[in-house]
């Protein structure tokens, strides 16, 4: 029996991934900006100060 020919089919292995996926002139992903280590500090004081439970 020839076992390669049974189950499912192999999916596309170069397949394009879309339209729009880099393309050239397209708008281009921007990381959020990250937060300073005194906002970050600042922020868990202040999440700690809110929740005295935890």
């Amino acid at each position: 029996m020839d076992y390669s020919k049974s189950g499912n089919p192999k999916g596309a292995r170069r397949a394009p991934r879309g339209p729009d996926h880099a393309r050239k002139g397209g708008p281009k992903s921007t990381t959020p900006p990250r937060e300073t280590k005194e906002e970050l500090l600042a922020r868990m004081k202040a999440a700690a100060k809110k929740d005295p439970k935890a």
